[in-house]
């Protein structure tokens, strides 16, 4: 309860200085409009029920880049994390595409899938599946020796011991990479829809800056934090439910 009221405090601490930085003339009001008037701004937008359409038009894209990212990286994350020869031929080319810029790589998206929503959905895809696959090879690696021994002297099959060991002992690992693409998928969500889209909270944050409306353009930057929050919140919730086994044996 503590730990929570201390969040709870942070929070509200960091929106009074928001509020009164403009107020006192700290800030140029129209650059920073106080956090009543951004909450003013989001209250109009909801009431129209322009946010709406904005926040289905971004958790389409954002969930179709996110779960084509996750049924890619954990399969190939398990292969390369048990298969140390697959590990050896694939990795070097996986780590060059990994360390080149999702921006740099943009106008390649374009290029190849046009400005519609597979670029769009391509380039979420290939932001957010990194966090995925490099933590599903480390907890695949990670993974108790003694307890892989003790079961192969048990005679399990293959397809036992990946179900019931490798999987439970790595799936912690697999979860924060989740997280982590989950994440991600919200802040490359915000780049991918400025670029030739006409919906989403990317686009309308894009399209109030230009059109000098400020307050909606921040009331857009706080609609997709608190996205962003509450999708990490509920993989917490997740994590801790899928994950309960590992807090018992440890508190035992």
């Amino acid at each position: 309860m503590t730990n929570v009221v201390q969040k709870g405090a942070a929070i509200a601490a960091f929106l009074l200085v928001w509020e009164l930085l403009p107020r006192l003339g700290l800030i140029d009001p129209f650059l920073l409009p106080p956090f009543s008037g951004v909450i003013r701004a989001l209250t109009r937008l909801a009431l129209s029920g322009e946010i709406f359409g904005h926040v289905a038009s971004s958790l389409r894209r954002s969930v179709a880049g996110f779960s084509i990212a996750t049924a890619v990286g954990i399969p190939l994350g398990v292969l390369m994390g048990w298969f140390k020869r697959f590990e050896k031929v694939v990795d070097p080319l996986l780590q060059v595409f990994r360390n080149t810029s999702i921006l740099a790589l943009f106008p390649v998206f374009i290029l190849i899938f046009g400005l519609g929503e597979l670029s769009k959905v391509a380039i979420i895809f290939w932001g957010t599946v990194w966090p995925t696959l490099l933590n599903t090879i480390a907890g695949v690696k990670n993974a108790d020796p003694l307890l892989i021994k003790s079961a192969r002297s048990m005679g399990v099959s293959q397809f036992t011991l990946f179900w019931r060991v490798i999987i439970p002992a790595a799936l912690p690992s697999i979860l924060t990479g989740i997280r982590l693409s989950a994440a991600n998928a919200v802040l490359i969500l915000v780049a991918a829809e400025m670029l030739g889209a006409n919906s989403g909270l990317g686009f309308m944050i894009f399209y109030n800056e230009q059109a000098y409306a400020i307050p909606e353009m921040y009331a857009g930057i706080v609609s997709i934090s608190f996205l962003g929050w509450l999708v990490n919140w509920l993989l917490v919730l997740l994590e801790r439910r899928v994950t309960g086994w590992k807090e018992q044996v440890q508190g035992a």
